[in-house]
């Protein structure tokens, strides 16, 4: 393994404390510009992901983020999101973090440290080899993610790795081995600044592509949206209007006799069909709106 960036003192901040904060803000700035090409260098794995997560949740498979700190965080954040945004099954593709739901929001003494742990909270969410396994590890070498990727392999899941450093220990059990290497944070050390923006830049990638793949979204609409709140509900009818060109009186009249389903609505107006049928059709195209009406 290379040596460690994350952990490497950075040149241009050795002498952050006597910065006035003007200077802080500038040299933040400066130093996440390359956040997006270091990235760029790796949309071949990154595209592999996609699609390997595509094929598994299509197949009725889990896809799992599992990480410690920041890493964990982030992980469980943007699935969290994934819910409401794309009406995803929280029990298949979610995020584990080291230390259980009281690490989220609060440090959990030494829980990184444990590779056993990895394995047995993948373990307590019954993974498959149908699975897919994301470790997500700044440094690249947290035992709990090692640990969990381990376990992962033994069983036949697929794997993918998300790391900040070149050559990092946990790219050795990645089927896909993502690493973007940001270089030492202006505070040494401190992995949630660029490598956490890296991080999440990655994984909005992964999430939304993946959601997009298993048509989950049409032209660039979120087609299955939970509307939870009268702002969700007046997109949603708004979303019925762009795409099937009625007025907003039919769009509203059609998402209500389409039991507030989206993707139900658009069915029956373009295939003149009941919301029980357009149900059926969904499901015979794996949920793809767009495969419905073009069949």
């Amino acid at each position: 393994m290379k040596q460690n960036t994350t952990e490497t003192r950075n040149t241009k901040s050795a002498h952050l404390d006597e910065m006035t904060t003007q200077q802080i803000l500038q040299l933040m700035h400066q130093e996440d510009q390359n956040i997006p090409d270091v990235i760029a260098t790796q949309f071949n794995t990154i595209q592999h992901v996609i699609e390997t997560a595509a094929s598994v949740y299509l197949n009725g498979g889990k896809i799992i983020y599992i990480g410690a700190g920041t890493s964990g965080r982030l992980g469980v954040l943007d699935a969290a999101e994934l819910v409401p945004t794309f009406n995803a099954d929280p029990k298949r593709y979610f995020g584990l973090i080291a230390g259980g739901e009281k690490a989220l929001t609060q440090a959990i003494e030494g829980a990184e440290d444990h590779r056993q742990q990895g394995a047995d909270d993948l373990a307590s969410v019954g993974l498959t080899a149908q699975d897919l396994v994301i470790g997500i590890a700044a440094s690249g070498r947290t035992p709990y993610v090692v640990g969990a990727l381990a376990y992962a392999q033994s069983l036949g899941a697929q794997t993918a790795t998300l790391s900040c450093n070149a050559q990092a220990l946990i790219s050795q059990y990645a089927h896909y081995a993502i690493e973007v290497p940001v270089g030492p944070e202006i505070l040494t050390g401190s992995t949630r600044l660029k490598a956490g923006t890296a991080q999440k830049m990655v994984l909005n990638m992964i999430s939304t592509a993946t959601m997009i793949r298993i048509g989950k979204v049409y032209d660039n609409l979120m087609i299955d949206v939970q509307a939870t709140n009268e702002k969700l509900v007046s997109r949603a009818i708004g979303i019925i209007r762009t795409i099937t060109h009625l007025d907003e009186q039919e769009s509203t009249k059609l998402y209500h006799q389409a039991h507030q389903n989206i993707k139900a609505a658009i069915v029956m107006h373009f295939k003149s069909v009941s919301y029980s049928e357009a149900q059926q059709l969904l499901s015979s195209h794996h949920g793809n709106v767009k495969s419905v009406i073009n069949t």
